[in-house]
């Protein structure tokens, strides 16, 4: 962990940025956790009590000003030409995980961004990304090939959705694994003024680079289960990872729900509302230090045969 350990001080002297006064948990968190759910069927006080339980992520002041989300890099192991699909796991085992993001314009008192597109990507239970394959996830894990999955090595894990009228995408996905030197993490970008074109995303400006993350308790008890018990060794708590700034949902800290209260084996509904700037334009860099690039020689270094940007560009939507 020392890669994690040298970048700590640096990480958090990191401000969140806001756009007014003080930040409160107040009526926007619960009416952010609403807008996300709207799809289901539930009753108003099943999600009125979840919601109160829930930390802020994009909340309002007293003013009714947003927090604008921390930015920080996309990482070393981004492609562009992700699928704009909803279910993005191709097969690949692990822990169900069903996303909702909400995007709000925190120039325009918190309105939802209607049309704004959503791009997710992350690693598999054992580390490793499509299109990086060969990337070493650090520890002891299986060889990537050996999951028995039917998953495309290239667009496996991405994906694009396209925000409905309250602002709301929806993804069906797993919980990642984790890879040396980072915590368990879901990187993301948010584009506007784009359009879908042959199965993707194309034109538009990027508006917001950002990661999500999960409770360690969580992440520890995810890690205990299979396929994710056969990566051996040591993964880096929240504390201790060169990305996360401690800012807890507006760093991206996602809420977590577990579809079966004593078995986290069946899944998790995670929930957390992006606070942006639609006019601002993004260049994928942030803040953090690398965003997952450990020391040289290290493990998890990506590889040089590794494909270029446009590597899954030419996928099929699936």
């Amino acid at each position: 962990m020392t890669g994690s350990h040298r970048h700590q001080t640096i990480t958090r002297r990191r401000a969140i940025a806001v756009t007014g006064g003080a930040a409160a948990a107040g009526g926007l968190a619960i009416a952010g956790y609403q807008s996300a759910f709207a799809d289901e069927t539930a009753t108003t006080a099943t999600t009125e009590a979840a919601a109160t339980s829930a930390p802020a992520s994009s909340t309002s002041s007293s003013s009714g000003t947003c927090v604008l989300m921390s930015s920080v890099t996309e990482g070393p192991y981004y492609l562009d030409g992700a699928l704009v699909r909803k279910d993005i796991t191709e097969g690949k085992s692990g822990v169900p995980l069903t996303l909702r993001l909400t995007v709000q314009d925190t120039t325009e008192s918190c309105a939802p961004v209607a049309g704004a597109a959503v791009e997710i990507w992350h690693c598999d239970a054992w580390g490793y990304y499509s299109g990086y394959t060969t990337a070493n996830p650090g520890g002891s894990a299986p060889a990537e090939s050996e999951d028995g999955s039917t998953a495309d090595d290239k667009t496996y894990l991405r994906g694009y959705q396209i925000a409905n009228a309250n602002g709301v995408v929806k993804f069906e996905t797993i919980i990642p694994g984790w890879y040396t030197p980072r915590t368990c993490h879901i990187h993301v970008k948010v584009h506007t003024g784009g359009e879908k074109e042959d199965g993707t995303y194309e034109g538009g400006k990027l508006n917001f680079t950002g990661q999500l993350f999960f409770d360690d308790d969580i992440a520890e008890q995810i890690f205990e289960l299979e396929p994710y018990s056969e990566h051996s060794g040591t993964w880096t708590k929240l504390d201790d990872d060169m990305v996360y700034d401690g800012g807890g949902a507006a760093g991206g800290l996602l809420t977590l729900e577990p579809v079966h209260k004593k078995d986290p084996s069946k899944g998790y509904k995670g929930y957390l509302t992006l606070g942006i700037d639609p006019d601002a334009e993004n260049s994928g860099a942030g803040g953090g230090d690398g965003g997952g690039t450990p020391p040289s020689g290290a493990p998890g270094d990506v590889p040089s045969d590794a494909p270029s940007a446009s590597a899954s560009s030419s996928a099929s939507s699936s």
